[in-house]
């Protein structure tokens, strides 16, 4: 019997150690990316304002991002008229049902201060979508609410010469949005000394309500130079219409059908539209799916609102309008970079 040398069976002993220990670790390699590729996320949803058109755009983007991404499994939607408390409640019902992530629009920037913090202890990505909160546990993602009213109403006070009477149509008391855009709004009256506020509403960003305020302050006798609203802005004009009153100028936001009276009323009527999208929704949910990947975002993802109007913006009025789309449709269907979905995939808003 013939014997090998101890330091050549050695060898060959650790040659096959580590040629084991390589197929092992490509095995784990490969098992890890199969994971990955196969990995699903619940994606929650709490929005506590219903019957609005752009609250539904908004929850139909999130849908849309969700299913374009490839990697959600569920959206589950919390949706009801609400404060704080249902709120708080409905983002604890979110965490039982086991979303990953959680995207709110709140009702207050402090009071889900709590159950965000109690979301993000359990490891749930939560991200505040058109208005912020203030907990550093949650990710906000917005447009700048400050510079929306204060970009509005410049336009408008310098539209009137600086001088003239103005009503301040507002959203809904106390939540962070109207907060922030009556926040600008006062920063550009400041400016304009010659303004004077002689009506304030607040419209709880329904538009019907908002346009019969408007009518009723028509008919009320009051001098009504020019309307900045939050973004109720149509019914705002059809009141005009209705009181046989000639119009004003007026204030709104890239709804589609304020974007058609800015169009098809040119130049009796002249108005802007601030931008603010629904889409924003989209956005929210490419920030969670992007945390839960283990990428890394800003804390306050803020989008910078333009102006619209005949004189200086008509290619962009234009490009946005469709006739196709409901009244209240918010026109801008794209955030790049974030947004990746079709437009199919937003109108038919149906979530994985």
């Amino acid at each position: 019997m013939k014997f090998r040398p101890i330091g050549l069976r050695l060898a060959l002993a650790l040659l096959a150690l580590a040629a084991v220990a390589v197929t092992v670790a490509v095995t784990a390699s490969a098992r890890s990316a199969k994971d990955e590729a196969t990995t699903k996320y619940v994606i929650g949803v709490s929005n506590t304002l219903v019957g609005n058109g752009w609250r539904e755009e908004m929850i139909c983007a999130v849908k849309a991002q969700a299913k374009a991404s490839g990697v959600v499994s569920k959206v589950i939607v919390a949706n009801r008229n609400g404060g704080p408390a249902e709120q708080s409640a409905d983002i604890r019902n979110l965490i039982s049902a086991g979303a990953n992530a959680i995207i709110i629009n709140p009702s207050s920037d402090k009071a889900l201060n709590a159950v965000i913090q109690q979301a993000a202890a359990r490891g749930i990505k939560v991200v505040s979508v058109d208005q912020r909160v203030t907990t550093p546990a949650a990710w906000n993602v917005t447009n700048d609410q400050v510079a929306y009213g204060a970009l509005g109403a410049t336009w408008l006070f310098k539209k009137l010469g600086g001088k003239g009477n103005v009503v301040e149509m507002r959203g809904i008391a106390g939540v962070p949005a109207d907060t922030d855009r009556h926040k600008g709004f006062m920063q550009a009256k400041a400016k304009f000394p010659g303004i004077k506020v002689v009506k304030q509403t607040f419209t709880g960003w329904s538009f019907a309500p908002g346009g019969k305020q408007m009518l009723d302050i028509l008919n009320s006798g009051v001098k009504v130079d020019g309307v900045w609203t939050s973004g109720i802005d149509y019914t705002v004009v059809n009141a005009f219409k209705t009181a046989k009153k000639p119009y004003v100028p007026v204030v709104g936001a890239d709804n589609n059908e304020f974007l058609h009276q800015l169009i098809s009323l040119y130049p009796k009527f002249q108005g802007a539209a601030v931008t603010n999208p629904a889409t924003i929704g989209g956005v929210g949910a490419a920030v969670a799916i992007k945390l839960l990947k283990g990428g890394t975002v800003a804390k306050w993802v803020k989008l910078t609102p333009a102006v619209w109007d005949m004189k200086s913006a008509a290619k962009e009025i234009r490009a946005n309008y469709s006739p196709s789309r409901a009244p209240t449709y918010s026109a801008r269907l794209q955030v790049k970079p974030w947004t990746t979905y079709t437009t199919a995939q937003l109108t038919s808003c149906k979530g994985p």
